[in-house]
């Protein structure tokens, strides 16, 4: 990492310092008329050294905002009800509970070890002894025991491939890797000497 970068200083490509009475290089940068969204990376102030310092001491980010809003931004939890994978509605999908159904942070975390623990447990006293370690893999990604029959398989395939298929979902691609473990584990296990 060059030093230069390390103290914020960015090399001016010829930019001056935007200060009305300043004509030094621009090589600090500050924030400008509108911030990063999803149109892209926000726009950019560039001063001196001395100016950057000078406009950094009296800015406000809470500006313009009201107190609610600068709550909002400051407490704890913000930005915990944001959707990510792990709120989306498909989050649950394997058994763990979703992350959007808790409204405390801890208690979610809570509940997700608890499934995954129960999940570890439940696996090592299940036998499995029937099924090869490639079969055993198969099982998990499909979400099914070491008691599952045929029937069960092909219920289980059938509900994995409308949940995660694009033509099923709105064309959402974003499971297309899931969807490919299950067809390739349905495939696998269809075949499996003990579903004959």
């Amino acid at each position: 990492m060059r030093n230069e970068k390390f103290h914020g200083r960015y090399e001016s490509e010829g930019r001056v310092c935007e200060h009305p009475a300043c004509s030094e290089s621009g090589e600090f940068r500050a924030p400008g008329g509108y911030g990063n969204s999803f149109d892209g990376p926000g726009e950019y102030r560039w001063f001196c050294l001395e100016h950057v310092r000078e406009f950094n001491s009296g800015y406000d980010w809470f500006e313009g905002m009201s107190a609610d809003e600068i709550y909002a931004a400051q407490a704890p939890g913000s930005g915990w009800q944001t959707e990510t994978p792990a709120f989306k509605p498909t989050a649950g999908v394997d058994g763990m509970p979703r992350w959007a159904d808790f409204d405390d942070p801890l208690d979610a975390i809570g509940a997700r070890a608890a499934g995954i623990k129960k999940a570890a447990a439940g696996r090592k006293h299940e036998n499995y002894s029937r099924f090869t370690p490639r079969e055993q893999e198969a099982l998990q990604a499909m979400g099914l025991g070491p008691k599952a029959d045929r029937t069960e398989l092909r219920k289980r395939y059938s509900s994995l491939v409308r949940r995660y298929h694009p033509d099923r979902n709105g064309g959402d691609r974003s499971h297309e890797a899931r969807l490919q473990r299950v067809v390739e584990a349905y495939q696998l296990l269809r075949r499996a000497a003990a579903f004959v």
